[in-house]
């Protein structure tokens, strides 16, 4: 495949994601990959949807210097529970704690979408939401669930591209990939603004 559009521009994503590269393969575009250099703090006061609009901008922006001349790609994504935004848990007792906290109520994941066209400086961001609603999950099934998928490095405590599914009563929103970390419905839309068409 082509490194480049048929316009001659470079597709870029701003993130070494493993999940995030495989679902914008799906779109069948020429794309490369950089880790953007960007400090991902949350500022003070900064709520779910506002934190991951700035750093799906910022992770383009930062890609932006080195390329200029292509389309970048920013996302980020954070879970909240009511106000509170969930992080990776990193080990068991917190996922323990993450998914028992869960249990029964809904989680929303917000996913921040930036395209950046760095020739032209025009950028598009969008914030995605997904709502996850649990079931009620019992000490045992939590346990289990953990043990055999280890989801310590996702938000939420969970992949629900794998076993999590069943820790679900139902999913809520417009784009399931927006769950995984990159809302593709939205982006078509947004490469087809910049002149690339996807079909």
């Amino acid at each position: 495949m082509s490194e480049t559009l048929p316009d001659g521009r470079r597709l870029i994503l701003a993130s070494t994601s493993p999940f995030r590269r495989e679902l914008l393969a799906r779109l069948g575009l020429p794309f490369s990959t950089q880790a953007p250099d960007a400090d991902e703090s949350r500022q003070l006061g900064e709520d779910a949807p506002a934190l991951v609009a700035r750093l799906a901008e910022l992770k383009a922006r930062a890609v932006a210097r080195h390329e200029p001349a292509a389309l970048i790609i920013g996302s980020d994504q954070a879970a909240a529970l009511e106000s509170e935004i969930i992080g990776k848990p990193g080990d068991y007792e917190r996922a323990a704690a993450q998914l028992q906290r869960a249990s029964g109520r809904t989680v929303t994941f917000y996913t921040g979408l930036c395209l950046l066209d760095s020739a032209s400086g025009q950028c598009q961001v969008i914030v995605e939401p997904f709502r996850v609603v649990f079931r009620l999950l019992t000490p045992a099934m939590i346990e289990g669930y953990l043990r055999r998928e280890q989801p310590y490095h996702c938000a939420g405590s969970f992949k629900s591209e794998g076993l999590g599914i069943a820790l679900f009563e139902r999913l809520e929103g417009d784009d399931p990939t927006s769950l995984i970390g990159l809302p593709l419905i939205r982006l078509t839309r947004m490469l087809e603004a910049t002149g690339v068409a996807v079909l």
